[in-house]
């Protein structure tokens, strides 16, 4: 049975990570933290900046922030405190 060669295929554009460093990144130091608060503060961005502070507090990872809710958060208006809760509901 004959094999057929096919053409070698050559991709058309570059790879968006090439050259690019990958892996785990380093902790961000306490003077950037407060540099990242104070400036969505400055900005009146409430939003991103208590993300931030749930992210910076609980340590979680990337993923596991995402996932979080409201509920995850804050029951019957009264805001859960602790990383160890946030980690178990994930």
């Amino acid at each position: 049975m004959p094999r057929v060669q096919l053409p070698a295929v050559t991709p058309k554009r570059k790879a968006w990570n090439k050259g690019r460093i990958i892996g785990q990144k380093r902790p961000l130091l306490p003077k950037q933290v407060w540099a990242i608060r104070a400036r969505l503060e400055l900005a009146c961005n409430l939003r991103d900046l208590t993300l931030f502070n749930v992210a910076i507090d609980s340590k979680l990872r990337g993923c596991n922030l995402v996932k979080l809710t409201v509920t995850h958060v804050a029951t019957a208006n009264v805001v859960r405190r602790g990383r160890r809760r946030y980690q178990s509901l994930m």
